[in-house]
């Protein structure tokens, strides 16, 4: 290897090693560290937050209600990260259900769309909302309709 080429791979390879070091917002954090930052004023923290909690899964059961109210943030992003987290949580997060249901009907097409894939994540518990979830089979959005046919379908199949 050239000595310029060298140069240029350890660069490169010092520029990526460094990359690394900083920690995203949620990285690290415990489930309540993560819980508390759902109740900050800045949608940005809220969002954050609910990323965290969506990585650790069923873990983050405690969660659920704190989640649950953000589905009717003003913020697209938080709305959407809190459904997210929601579905990765899973079968625990069954009195999300309502909430869920409820946000099949936002304005926003990606909103829409993640409450449909969470309440598919529940699983058996969202049976309630399978009428909305066929409703939004036809929705304009062919990733909407998809996500809820494919809802609609791991809902029905639960438990069976």
């Amino acid at each position: 290897m050239s000595s310029h080429r060298l140069t240029v791979a350890l660069l490169l390879t010092t520029f990526a090693a460094g990359c690394g070091t900083s920690a995203l917002p949620h990285e690290g954090k415990s489930v309540s560290q993560l819980e508390r930052m759902l109740t900050s004023n800045d949608p940005a923290v809220q969002a954050q937050g609910a990323l965290g909690l969506s990585r650790l899964g069923p873990d983050a059961r405690s969660a659920v209600g704190g989640l649950a109210k953000l589905l009717s943030s003003p913020s697209a992003q938080v709305r959407e990260q809190a459904a997210l987290a929601l579905g990765k949580i899973g079968p625990a997060a069954a009195e999300a259900v309502p909430a869920l249901t409820a946000a099949l009907n936002d304005p926003e097409w990606t909103m829409r769309r993640h409450a449909a894939l969470a309440l598919g994540g529940i699983g058996e518990a969202a049976k309630p909302a399978l009428p909305e979830l066929h409703r939004l089979e036809r929705d304009p959005s062919k990733v909407v309709s998809q996500a809820a046919r494919e809802a609609s379908a791991k809902i029905s199949s639960a438990g069976h």
